[in-house]
């Protein structure tokens, strides 16, 4: 007698996602894969960072996601970057980017042209940590005025993030939000997380942020570097 054995059904996601990353490293990419709930400031926080990046000799390209609409895509339109907009409602309207969609957008880039990528994801803090897309880095935007309990309501967002970014700082003097408790629930859920409190708005905690990427591009760049060497001794002993 034979059981049918339903395989996992991340599989194609995950098999897609290594090609995307395959493409990405191929190209020299530092992809980054920013989540958090809606309204937590994820575009607002991109067009600040994309134009100090842009200041400083970076080429950047956003992925755009959401169920329906391009408005979000719309407000990187004074930056003249490529921006492709990636959305859900076509396939059932799922609350995060799929492998599929990244893929697919790649198709529409410029990438030996550029430098950076960053996936906008659909505002959710629970579907978008469940799914790998090939990218180098995650990171989770959580705004103050979300309070002190998302890390233990939602704690597998931020295992799986690299960055919390605690975001709308400048609001804090109007706000009853305790960062000491927060700071101290984002490490009971992941101790390894790292965190930057920061405001796009006034440029709180901006620098810090822009290092963490360029930092972060460049140990990806010598991680590809000495792998192609590694590679290299192996084909020829």
């Amino acid at each position: 007698m034979k059981i049918p054995v339903v395989s996992n059904v991340l599989e194609e996601s995950d098999a897609l996602a290594k090609k995307n990353r395959a493409t990405f490293d191929v190209h020299n990419l530092f992809v980054v894969n920013i989540m958090s709930s809606p309204g937590a400031g994820k575009t607002t926080l991109l067009v600040r960072t994309i134009a100090e990046l842009k200041q400083k000799g970076y080429r950047c390209a956003v992925i755009e996601g959401d169920i329906t609409s391009t408005i979000d895509s719309e407000r990187f339109s004074p930056l003249e970057i490529s921006v492709v907009q990636a959305n859900t409602a076509p396939f059932g309207g799922d609350c995060h980017v799929g492998s599929h969609l990244v893929h697919a957008a790649l198709q529409m880039l410029p990438l030996a042209e550029l430098d950076f990528i960053f996936i906008e994801n659909i505002g959710n803090l629970v579907c978008p940590a469940e799914f790998y897309l090939g990218e180098h880095k995650k990171v989770v935007v959580l705004s103050l005025p979300e309070g002190e309990d998302k890390p233990m309501k939602y704690p597998l967002m931020f295992r799986e993030c690299q960055l919390c970014l605690v975001s709308k700082t400048d609001l804090l003097p109007f706000l009853d939000t305790d960062i000491a408790t927060l700071r101290r629930n984002l490490d009971l859920v992941n101790g390894d997380l790292e965190v930057i409190e920061i405001s796009a708005k006034v440029g709180i905690g901006l620098e810090n942020w822009l290092s963490w990427l360029v930092n972060g591009k460049s140990a990806q760049h010598l991680a590809i570097s000495q792998n192609k060497s590694n590679a290299g001794i192996t084909s020829t002993s």
